[in-house]
């Protein structure tokens, strides 16, 4: 079998990898950073080396493929996410169209559900969209729940403020959490066995914690007890993240998913299709975040 794989060797994509090669399979990784490609050949896999905004390269890379793993990676640089998520969107399914790809593993995200209305997950629903449209081409659409890896922001928050927080955490919902190994499993799963047919869906989480629960066990973790999670109002999480540098439509885009969390909007859907919750619980994780902390 002939995997493409998108999201160069990051978290969820390098373990991925690992697991389809071990299964001797042909593995192309496609990565936009040339020093990667050792890397991707050291793991047994070929490496293709170019942007996902360009479409000749895309199309050419997806060709052969019996089933690809899409994710739209990040771009710090660009100006207007949604532009940006949605260029790449179609990209991929021209290329999968070009190319009659039958079998598709999308990194999608919880809140996708909503369309509309959840900042930059709304590009990952984009995509979602125009995959339900391609005829006899089976696509899972993975929607995992709040990464744990994100948490790692907080470390700034608690040395120089003495807070955590967010624009969302003032409600009596339970934040859902998901480690990066266990959306990894997810993926490799299903590429391995490609028992998914039509268009479906599918919840991935490990953890489900009030931020009272988070910022317990996080300061503890980062011997700073008793730190509390203050709940933002969106205009000062807005005017945070400009003052860091993030571009205006970006930080809108963020504000907006905290708010869909705090209007208990974003996790809707996920608690009526709640899955069987991953191994990796917040207590594990919190030993993550003290190595990161105290590093």
């Amino acid at each position: 079998m002939k995997y493409v794989i998108t999201g160069s060797l990051g978290h969820i994509s390098q373990p991925v990898v690992k697991n389809l090669v071990a299964a001797h399979h042909q593995v192309v990784v496609i990565s936009s950073n040339e020093n990667k490609k050792a890397e991707i050949e050291a793991l047994g896999a070929i490496a293709a080396i170019g942007s996902v905004s360009d479409e000749a390269f895309i199309n050419q890379t997806f060709s052969g493929a019996d089933a690809v793993y899409l994710m739209i990676p990040p771009n710090f640089a660009t100006t207007n996410l949604m532009e940006y998520q949605k260029q790449v969107a179609d990209i991929y399914v021209e290329a999968i169209k070009l190319n009659g790809v039958k079998n598709v593993v999308q990194l999608s995200s919880i809140g996708a559900h909503l369309r509309q209305g959840a900042g930059p997950i709304d590009g990952l629903a984009y995509l979602e969209t125009e995959l339900e449209k391609l005829a006899d081409v089976n696509v899972k659409m993975l929607r995992p729940s709040y990464f744990f890896y994100n948490l790692f922001g907080m470390i700034g928050l608690i040395k120089n403020a003495g807070i955590m927080g967010s624009n969302f955490g003032n409600t009596n919902e339970k934040l859902v959490l998901v480690h990066t190994s266990e959306i990894a499993e997810a993926v490799t799963e299903n590429l391995l066995h490609l028992n998914f047919t039509g268009k479906t869906v599918q919840y991935i989480a490990s953890d489900e914690c009030s931020v009272t629960e988070i910022a317990e066990a996080l300061s503890n973790a980062a011997n700073k007890p008793n730190t509390p999670w203050v709940t933002f109002s969106d205009e000062d999480a807005l005017n945070g993240m400009l003052q860091s540098g993030l571009p205006k439509t970006n930080a809108d885009g963020y504000v907006e998913m905290g708010k869909s969390i705090r209007e208990g909007l974003l996790q809707a859907d996920y608690w009526n299709n709640k899955p069987i919750l991953g191994k990796i619980k917040l207590a594990s994780f919190a030993k993550e975040f003290e190595a990161a902390y105290h590093a």
